[in-house]
């Protein structure tokens, strides 16, 4: 019988060692390695993500993403002479036997790299870690809470860093799930954004990048599974109650359908264009912390005030209220009032419990003055 012809990596005369989940190429490792860094620095320099001299804030959690992109960054930083000035910035949510065992992982990571790591905690910055989040609120709405004060975290730990940039390790797969969920919810203005490879949120905050925009998440425990990467694999122990499961299994539905149905997602999503009369939030700082916001009170502040009233739900159970306070008056907002140039705290925390009881009054009069409504 005749010999069947010796398979031969797409790129070289090796043999291949794994097929690529995004192309379906059958590589050798050192090729899938070239092809995954070169993919990788084609999206930071076609995005222009970053600049020489700038200091970037790596946000790290110990994961596979976070991890491999440290690495990738700071391979690629010392082989195309980007000039940055790389840090590791994770926040702690509190939640036990899950983040502490990433956070270690993510030590070894800083030793491995050589990269200074910084950390933050929603104690510090809340007065609440996420298990107490969880036990007043329920795990309904638990993800609701940690994605808000967790994006505000990150950016107020690269504040401090005097970061430029702050980058993310949202994959392909992170990237056309948000996609998806933003269809679902029409939340028009998210959508607009959210496949961007550097987005600007203003105030005075870092922008963010996603150089792995890209980049599958098979593919990114395919080379940090080669390159013998340290990272900590457990999924979150709230993460099965998410929204976002929803889209995830749509997504993945679609890839194996059809491998390329994530880049299209993306492809798709940058190039939607909304007409130039559509209303968008107009972005405003928050009265209560600075924070950027589109409403006179940023949502971390609103979730603070249910938290340290004891209601944690309620106004997640009610969001037309949250809606009305865009067009109430000073002496009505919310969850506060606040003279127009008073001193802004610089961050909530500690102090927000000090001044709920306050509010709570304000709110119950608004409630009662335009709803009839009495607590």
């Amino acid at each position: 019988p005749q010999r069947q012809p010796q398979r031969r990596c797409r790129f070289c005369e090796k043999k291949p060692q794994l097929r690529r989940p995004k192309t379906g190429h059958a590589v050798c490792r050192d090729c899938f390695f070239w092809a995954f860094e070169a993919e990788t620095h084609d999206t930071i320099v076609s995005s222009r993500m970053f600049s020489p001299g700038e200091r970037v804030a790596i946000g790290a959690s110990g994961g596979k993403d976070s991890t491999v992109l440290a690495y990738l960054l700071k391979t690629l930083n010392e082989r195309h002479n980007y000039g940055l000035d790389l840090r590791l910035l994770a926040i702690d949510e509190g939640i036990a036997g899950y983040r502490d065992d990433s956070l270690d992982a993510l030590r070894r990571t800083e030793v491995s790299l050589g990269l200074p790591l910084t950390i933050f905690t929603y104690r510090d910055l809340y007065g609440w870690t996420m298990d107490e989040v969880v036990r007043a609120a329920g795990r309904r709405s638990n993800c609701t809470f940690c994605g808000v004060f967790r994006r505000q975290a990150l950016d107020r730990g690269a504040g401090h860093l005097k970061a430029d940039k702050l980058a993310t390790g949202h994959n392909a797969d992170d990237v056309a799930e948000t996609v998806v969920m933003n269809l679902l919810r029409g939340d028009a203005a998210r959508l607009s954004r959210c496949a961007d490879g550097v987005t600007h949120t203003g105030g005075g905050l870092p922008a963010r990048c996603k150089p792995l925009k890209y980049a599958y998440e098979k593919e990114i425990v395919l080379y940090a599974y080669f390159k013998r990467l340290d990272y900590f694999a457990t999924e979150c122990l709230y993460a099965p109650a998410a929204y976002r499961g929803h889209a995830r299994a749509l997504v993945k539905d679609l890839e194996r359908a059809r491998p390329a149905a994530l880049l299209h997602i993306i492809q798709a999503a940058e190039q939607i264009r909304f007409r130039t009369d559509a209303r968008m939030p107009e972005l405003d700082t928050c009265r209560l912390c600075g924070y950027v916001s589109s409403q006179p009170v940023c949502k971390a502040c609103v979730l603070l005030d249910g938290l340290n009233s004891g209601n944690p739900g309620w106004l997640l159970a009610n969001p037309r209220l949250v809606r009305l306070s865009n067009s109430s008056s000073e002496c009505l907002l919310m969850l506060g009032v606040i003279a127009p140039n008073a001193a802004v705290a610089p961050a909530p925390g500690a102090a927000a419990r000090d001044r709920h009881a306050l509010r709570r009054r304000i709110l119950d009069d608004f409630l009662n003055l335009f709803f009839g409504i009495a607590f």
